[in-house]
């Protein structure tokens, strides 16, 4: 069952079937509508469409439910509008919307998120992770479900200031971003404060760290800045007996070791970031959860794709927590033949 095989996985209890998760497939409409006979599409209503994906959820055997609750919106005005790629079936998430609160970066350097943000309440908030969390069971039944946290610490930087004006303060002085970024953390600390106390399982820290090739900043920096203060707004949360997972894009491997001694159970990972690596290191403390590469389902051919699911496999299968996913995403660009071959190779070879 994928509730039972998801949580002996996070519990690294080794399921005889290898458990599965993927982002966003439920909305490749012309996949969904091949495996499901759901007649859905970018112009059907929300009740059609969250049938159609739960009905998808179910024939391809999803075990975990990627959900994260706290993002950008919690800046008020002080979010930088960065616009949107298209990603979504018809453009639907096309944004050419771009704005920001800040002209320079030495206004940058001079925000203090403790003084600009707006007041965490912690009680508040601490409801609605309680309340995110049991929407997400409501829909996902039968699967392993989280509430979490997605604009932990670089991720929060990034849409606080946009990447131009991020980049420029940050090379003009290191020291003063690093400030500025352990003020934001205790601001974002209290959110995990509220994780800390609610009801809630399983939580998700997404925070993207890295580019596609590794640091953005000095690890020094990183070390400093980042993992000190992932080690304190952590801690409430592992006290409080939940399972901690953390998400990255990109190529976070030289940051797998800092991560760990964060407290992470776990670790959702891109192809970019090395499933072999964290498997001879981690495989049997840690939950991974990855890392089949989009691209290679986007070409093809069949041979290649079943390549890349034998390649996850050869090195998860004797991982007690791991979790075969396409990262990052499966997109509607992806052809559906390519898609059902990648579900085939899973299941013929997705055993213990």
């Amino acid at each position: 069952m994928p509730f039972e095989d998801g949580w002996m996985a996070l519990h690294l209890e080794a399921p005889k079937r290898v458990p599965r998760t993927e982002y966003s497939a439920e909305f490749h409409w012309d996949l969904v509508r091949a495996v499901t006979g759901h007649e859905v599409g970018p112009q059907s209503g929300p009740e059609a469409r969250a049938a159609a994906a739960r009905a998808f959820q179910r024939a391809w055997s999803y075990d975990l439910a990627w959900s994260t609750l706290i993002g950008g919106d919690e800046f008020g005005p002080w979010r930088t509008r960065m616009g949107h790629a298209e990603y979504m079936a018809a453009g639907e998430d096309w944004d050419p919307n771009l704005s920001s609160p800040f002209q320079s970066p030495e206004e940058v350097l001079a925000f203090d998120p403790l003084e600009r943000l707006p007041e965490p309440d912690v009680p508040a908030i601490r409801r609605r992770f309680e309340e995110h969390y049991r929407a997400n069971v409501a829909f996902n039944d039968d699967l392993v479900n989280m509430t979490g946290v997605y604009v932990t610490c670089v991720s929060g930087l990034i849409d606080l200031f946009g990447w131009e004006l991020l980049l420029t303060a940050m090379g003009m002085d290191p020291a003063r971003m690093g400030e500025l970024t352990d003020r934001y953390c205790r601001w974002i600390g209290r959110y995990f404060e509220a994780l800390a106390q609610a009801d809630v399982p399983v939580v998700m820290v997404h925070d993207d760290i890295v580019w596609s090739s590794g640091p953005i900043f000095d690890p020094e920096w990183y070390r400093r800045h980042v993992f000190a203060n992932y080690r304190w707004m952590w801690e409430p949360v592992l006290a409080s007996g939940k399972r901690l997972l953390f998400t990255s894009d990109g190529s976070y491997t030289m940051f797998l070791e800092d991560i760990a001694a964060c407290g992470a159970h776990g670790f959702v990972m891109e192809p970019m970031t090395s499933l072999e690596y964290a498997a001879e290191r981690f495989g049997r403390t840690h939950v991974l959860i990855g890392n089949a590469d989009t691209r290679i389902l986007l070409a093809g051919p069949e041979e290649r794709i079943r390549a890349e699911v034998e390649r996850c496999l050869a090195v998860g299968r004797g991982c007690p927590g791991f979790f075969l996913a396409v990262g990052n995403h499966i997109p509607p660009n992806t052809p559906v033949e390519h898609a059902l071959a990648y579900d085939r190779a899973y299941r013929e070879l997705g055993w213990r």
